[in-house]
């Protein structure tokens, strides 16, 4: 992706030099809202077993690249900004900008502590993206899907959360988590992702028109987003699949709402709850 000498952002907050401390300082509830964040990363949250055993702090070095991998970050969110304000504008909106909060190994956000192993994530109650740089390298070696626009994609699916907020559908639909089976509301949180796929299809388009994307590109986010499909994590973490427990969607139909997104460029085919459930 072309990104170098283009505008940041000023909505960036570096906590990456206040360590994360993890463990059993975080107490049950702490550590019950970190396992939910994280089930709904689609990870396994019996993989965060091994950091409940004791508290421990990692303090943190910069790395060689860590400062381009800032600029990057910077740079992509500025061009989410800029997408959201011109799509917000032309359905007569006010697009309010998310904070881009970098961390290392743990932070505490306003919908709790949590942990780098559960990934980026979107925080709805102060409206902010949290990533930690690791996820760079994560992205590349663990899931198989390198490449600048990889992260991007990942960036913007998770600023397609903040869109689905502003809009009043991601308050919406997680109201409905107390009033459905955990299973039933798996598959509201399936729409809400395949969503925020869709979204994130919708801003790879508009920064092809400006010019922005390299030949490969796109094919660079088909693979981030089929890689964190459930089945494949499913697959992957536990050896089996279990459709019922799917949170975000199969590889395949990440791949298909991202695509119908970027095919699309606005928000006129991006509404996942119309569509029954095995459609989507």
């Amino acid at each position: 992706m072309k990104w170098q000498g283009r505008k940041g952002s000023s909505n960036i907050e570096d906590r990456r030099s206040s360590g994360g401390s993890m463990g059993l300082k975080l107490g049950l509830p702490g550590v019950l809202i970190v396992g939910f964040i994280y089930l709904m990363m689609g990870g396994n949250p019996i993989s965060l077993i091994p950091m409940l055993g004791g508290a421990t702090t990692q303090e943190y070095v910069e790395s060689e690249g860590d400062q381009e991998k800032m600029e990057f970050l910077s740079v992509m969110l500025k061009d989410t900004e800029d997408v959201w304000t011109q799509i917000f504008n032309e359905y007569n909106m006010q697009y309010d900008p998310a904070k881009l909060v970098v961390f290392h190994a743990g932070v505490k956000s306003a919908c709790g502590q949590a942990s780098a192993q559960m990934g980026p994530f979107y925080c709805p109650l102060d409206q902010s993206v949290y990533i930690d740089l690791d996820f760079f390298d994560e992205l590349k070696h663990k899931f198989g899907a390198p490449g600048d626009f990889a992260i991007s994609y990942v960036l913007a699916h998770e600023i397609g959360h903040h869109v689905q907020d502003l809009l009043g559908i991601l308050g919406e639909k997680q109201q409905l988590r107390g009033k459905l089976s955990e299973t039933e509301y798996n598959k509201v949180s399936v729409a809400i992702e395949l969503q925020a796929d869709y979204l994130a299809g919708v801003f790879a388009s508009r920064v092809e028109e400006k010019g922005y994307l390299d030949v490969g590109d796109i094919e660079e986010a088909i693979k981030a987003a089929e890689s964190v499909g459930d089945d494949v994590l499913q697959k992957k973490y536990q050896g089996t699949v279990v459709p019922d427990s799917f949170t975000h969607g199969s590889a395949e139909a990440r791949k298909r709402w991202f695509m119908k997104g970027y095919e699309a460029g606005d928000l006129s085919q991006g509404d996942t709850f119309s569509y029954s459930y095995d459609d989507l």
